[in-house]
């Protein structure tokens, strides 16, 4: 016979019905019971302010808390907006230190175009702003914004700084392209200033790069020649007028014919900051007529 196990029993619950009125029983009583013996208030204040005080502080503390986040929110939102005004002001005032740069160049280009009409004041001049580079390296040519219009011819004579640019080749209707002493294939004759020995000067592309251009066959039979002299464009060129300052003389050296010399030229033109140049509106075939 298989042994008869005995289920554990449960322990009673006690229904919930049962439950509520017991505690509303055990309520009234002590209601009852606080009325009949007359409890003092301030048993009653001491019992309340036990169970309700640390509530109210909590809700104070949380309060407080909230209060504070709002008021460092609203902080960090007009912070923001103070630093976005003050980085459009910054801005701002950057942009108009940049025009002011920028002014402050022009200014200076011009008042050194100023200086050069008045050391060729013996030509008439236009004035004309660089507006594109040529093919190839800007140095080789560039294009101004004046032409047949504003008569520019052909072999017009460019300079600016205090010195010899180029000459013109090719002109448009309101535009021209410069071609200028120091690109290969160039050749200029020129003069020693206080000797009046003649001498070609040279473009050189690779040899601008150290800020130099080419000089040959100058015949300096008293030996006068030294660095530092000027060198300006001579009588006898074809197309360039005379007198027209290039360079100074930086190196001098002896051909292997013993006869001639060649070297050097330091440009008197900055053809690395080109803006503005001046045309002269006289030719040299003009000028010979």
């Amino acid at each position: 016979m298989c042994p008869v196990v005995k289920q554990k029993e449960e322990p009673r619950k006690i229904p919930p019905k049962y439950l509520l009125l017991i505690f509303t029983v055990l309520c009234i009583g002590l209601m009852v019971f606080t009325f009949t013996r007359q409890i003092p208030l301030t048993v009653a204040e001491d019992a309340a302010g036990v169970l309700i005080v640390p509530f109210q502080k909590g809700i104070t503390d949380v309060g407080s808390a909230m209060v504070a986040f709002v008021a460092e929110q609203h902080t960090i939102e007009e912070l923001k907006e103070e630093n976005r005004l003050l980085q459009e002001e910054i801005d701002e005032l950057n942009r108009q230190n940049a025009q002011l740069l920028q002014d402050g160049y022009e200014l200076a280009d011009l008042r050194a175009l100023y200086e050069l009409d008045n050391s060729y004041s013996q030509y008439e001049k236009t004035g004309a702003t660089i507006i594109a580079a040529g093919s190839g390296n800007r140095f080789n040519s560039f294009i101004i914004d004046k032409g047949r219009d504003d008569g520019i011819e052909r072999d017009m004579n460019v300079i600016a700084g205090t010195g010899l640019v180029g000459i013109v080749t090719d002109v448009g209707k309101n535009w021209a392209r410069v071609n200028t002493i120091i690109s290969n294939g160039t050749n200029v004759s020129a003069s020693v200033l206080h000797s009046q020995d003649n001498l070609i000067v040279s473009g050189d592309m690779e040899l601008m790069q150290q800020g130099r251009i080419r000089y040959t066959q100058l015949s300096d039979k008293d030996k006068s020649v030294r660095p530092g002299d000027k060198i300006v464009t001579s009588n006898i060129s074809d197309k360039y007028l005379p007198g027209i300052l290039i360079g100074y003389i930086s190196t001098v050296d002896t051909d292997s014919n013993q006869l001639t010399y060649s070297g050097q030229i330091e440009p008197i033109v900055d053809f690395d900051h080109l803006s503005y140049v001046l045309i002269i509106l006289q030719k040299k075939e003009t000028l010979e007529d």
